[in-house]
């Protein structure tokens, strides 16, 4: 490990029960992908860390898990400082501008998957340090349920001579150089996650048709698959599928699946934290 690492141990029983969870949520992950296709590929497993002491992020850490993802700037400002700089942060929440400078001084921030406009992308680009190695991933959220409490730009097709999706890509691409277009995140229906297994999710079926639209808009457009600005071996990545559904989106071919409640268990809300 490196890094100030100050995070406090968690209890044995915790992280016993940690251990059992993530290893659960793994093996469950493996028997998906092994009834899809293709079957060698490696998804993402994101643990959404969300109101969850550092000391779980650091049992799970010690366990072999990279990628954590939290919701809220601050909260992940703080356990960042707490714990090893080998922690890939996902930033999964709301993306407002004005915050942009502040995510962008995480030194270990792998990406921000909730870029909805050219105003937030071109904030995270200018914000991030010069001594910064490597692009920062983003993906552009897709609001693939059309619900108005959900972010996200609409999917495509659109009835737009050139929807909004495609112009955030197209300005993320050739204006954001210090970022790299990774892929598309969704969210999706409560209703649609909590449907039969034995039907297709609408939710992810649509994000993978938008994202199969946009490869073929940008490579229309001239953009070359085999360029280091959007995208891995040519492809968009898929982020998609949560604790209630990920293994429905991984057999509807999700690359990345975001999981909290699965591994960590049931959290407190913030209503809650506050009076605690």
């Amino acid at each position: 490990m490196s890094g100030g690492l100050t995070a406090p141990k968690a209890s044995p029983e915790r992280a016993s029960e940690l251990h059992e969870s993530l290893q659960e949520i793994r093996q469950r992950v493996r028997q998906a992908i092994a009834s899809s296709a293709p079957v060698d590929r490696q998804p993402t497993l994101v643990a959404v860390s969300k109101y969850k002491p550092a000391s779980d992020v650091l049992a799970c850490f010690e366990l072999g898990q990279i990628d954590f993802g939290e919701n809220y700037v601050q909260e992940l400002v703080d356990k960042a400082e707490q714990l090893p700089t080998e922690i890939r942060w996902h930033f999964i929440g709301t993306l407002q501008s004005n915050k942009a400078k502040i995510l962008a001084s995480i030194p270990n921030l792998y990406a921000v998957q909730t870029v909805t406009s050219t105003k937030a992308a071109t904030a995270l680009n200018k914000a991030l340090p010069a001594e910064r190695t490597s692009p920062l991933n983003v993906l552009v959220q897709v609001n693939t349920s059309g619900e108005d409490n959900k972010s996200g730009l609409p999917p495509l097709p659109s009835d737009a001579t050139e929807p909004d999706l495609v112009q955030l890509a197209r300005h993320i691409i050739v204006q954001c150089p210090r970022l790299h277009l990774q892929g598309l995140m969704t969210i999706g229906s409560l209703a649609e996650s909590l449907s039969s297994t034995e039907k297709p999710n609408e939710d992810f079926e649509r994000l993978v048709r938008t994202r199969d639209l946009l490869q073929e808009a940008l490579v229309q457009a001239g953009f070359s698959t085999d360029g280091d600005r959007w995208g891995e071996g040519g492809k968009l990545l898929l982020s998609m599928g949560m604790s209630s559904d990920f293994e429905a989106a991984l057999n509807s071919g999700s690359d990345i699946v975001r999981v909290g409640t699965g591994i960590f268990g049931t959290r407190l809300q913030k209503e809650e934290i506050k009076s605690v």
